[in-house]
């Protein structure tokens, strides 16, 4: 689950805002998605910034069915402690002119397709079916984004035997500077780039 929320956040941060090209895919995989972004125009250096990101998640709300109040607020107290992260990665060059490694993680959870991708001036709209043995999950995505920052509201409802758990969390994500040359090799490592 912490895969796909990364991954829904941190969708919106490779475009520009002020470009014309949109993406608008239907019914799509998240590699679908990934290689239409990289065709539309959107994802270019020069409206995307390169350098290190800052990733804030917050989780704002959270519903378990079958639990007391007592209970429900327990587990929200355990569930955001471990929901609210803070991190960092290194965009590299390459990886703004076409999203890959952790920007756009193009091996997610193949059991995933997108109902609808619209992403173009400065505004992401999606939402995205995941099927799994423990049961399935939609997550709707909604922000904003520009070169250097993004914003995203995620709403995800999990259905499974005892009923549907419903969570939201909130996503900023700023560029804070340049890689360091260590943490740039190892974007460039685990995206498959080179160069």
């Amino acid at each position: 689950m912490n895969r796909l929320i990364v991954i829904a956040a941190c969708t919106v941060a490779f475009a520009g805002c002020h470009k014309s090209p949109q993406v608008h895919e239907k019914n799509a995989s998240v590699e679908e998605v990934a290689n239409a972004v990289a065709r539309s125009g959107v994802a270019d250096d020069v409206y995307l910034k390169a350098g290190e990101w800052q990733v804030t998640s917050t989780l704002e709300e959270m519903g378990i069915p079958g639990l007391s109040p007592q209970a429900q607020s327990e587990m929200k107290t355990l569930m955001g402690s471990r929901g609210n992260s803070k991190y960092r990665f290194c965009l590299t060059p390459e990886q703004a002119k076409r999203p890959g490694g952790k920007f756009f993680n193009r091996q997610a959870d193949k059991n995933c397709r997108y109902d609808h991708f619209t992403m173009g001036k400065g505004k992401i709209d999606a939402v995205m079916r995941c099927a799994a043995p423990e049961g399935s999950m939609t997550m709707t995505i909604a922000g904003n984004y520009s070169a250097d920052s993004y914003a995203t509201q995620v709403a995800m409802e999990m259905g499974a035997s005892q009923g549907t758990m419903k969570m939201k969390m909130h996503s900023e994500a700023h560029r804070v500077g340049e890689c360091s040359a260590e943490d740039e090799t190892r974007a460039k490592a685990d995206s498959g780039t080179n160069g």
